[in-house]
């Protein structure tokens, strides 16, 4: 099982989140115009947090959104917050009020985790969604989809998804998804994808914006242990772009930085 595919990161700048969304969301609007119309399932994975929520509002805005055919989409989400399923908290609940119900795409194709009113305990809601995504996963291959666009967010001490720092969940690679306690950002539990899943995405693409992304951004790109900054070690199979504003460039090496529009 390959962690870390080999291939050249890009980083990309743009003067705010606005624009940053902008960039992001056509990207992603014409890849899966392009993929939908060549295949029956895309599957893409989506991310919470102010980037996340900036990148879905214009991809719901864009002019060619309609372009995509939705019912060929598969939506997940890279981890979730353990919190009732109306919760403002739930990555779910901001991405259906961004994007999903803004477009045609059926019910089954939006693969949301358990909530903690559902039941069941987070451990539960863990294995319920690896089970869900063993049920699309290639034969013969790892017990999970390969997402065609994985979106992340990074988090000032450079974690993505639900993967922190110095703790023992991003170490886990038998597993497709699992449960966190106690995390150092609240809401304190969660379910998260794992490292391996994420890294057998064809395109993992990661939003940041602000001057306290900086330093982490320069660390991720410097090569740092992914034990110590998570984000260094989210590499996708075919690409991996970090679309970033001036501000969390600001450490970034003017040579690093491509110049493609």
């Amino acid at each position: 099982m390959a962690l870390e595919p080999d291939n050249e990161r890009t980083v990309l700048v743009r003067p705010d989140l606005t624009a940053v969304a902008e960039l992001v969301a056509g990207r992603l609007v014409g890849t899966l115009a392009q993929l939908t119309a060549e295949r029956d399932a895309v599957h893409v994975a989506l991310t919470g947090g102010r980037g996340g929520v900036a990148v879905l509002t214009a991809i719901a805005a864009h002019p060619w959104r309609d372009n995509i055919d939705w019912s060929r989409v598969h939506l997940w989400w890279s981890d979730e917050r353990f919190v009732p399923v109306a919760d403002d908290e739930r990555n779910e609940v901001l991405a259906r009020r961004a994007l999903i119900d803004h477009i045609a795409i059926p019910t089954r194709n939006v693969h949301a985790i358990l909530a903690s009113d559902a039941g069941v305990d987070v451990d539960a809601a863990a294995a319920a969604y690896a089970n869900e995504l063993a049920g699309f996963a290639p034969v013969g291959g790892d017990p999970w989809p390969s997402f065609d666009i994985a979106l992340l967010g990074v988090g000032p001490d450079g974690h993505y998804a639900s993967l922190f720092p110095e703790r023992p969940e991003i170490g886990v690679i038998d597993v497709a998804a699992l449960a966190v306690r106690d995390s150092p950002k609240p809401p304190p539990t969660r379910v998260t994808l794992t490292r391996p899943v994420i890294n057998a995405a064809q395109r993992v693409w990661l939003v940041l914006s602000g001057t306290d992304k900086a330093a982490v951004l320069g660390l991720a790109l410097a090569g740092a242990s992914y034990a110590h900054v998570p984000a260094a070690g989210a590499k996708g199979r075919l690409s991996t772009v970090f679309f970033v504003d001036e501000a969390a460039a600001a450490e970034v090496p003017p040579e690093l930085i491509a110049h493609e529009q």
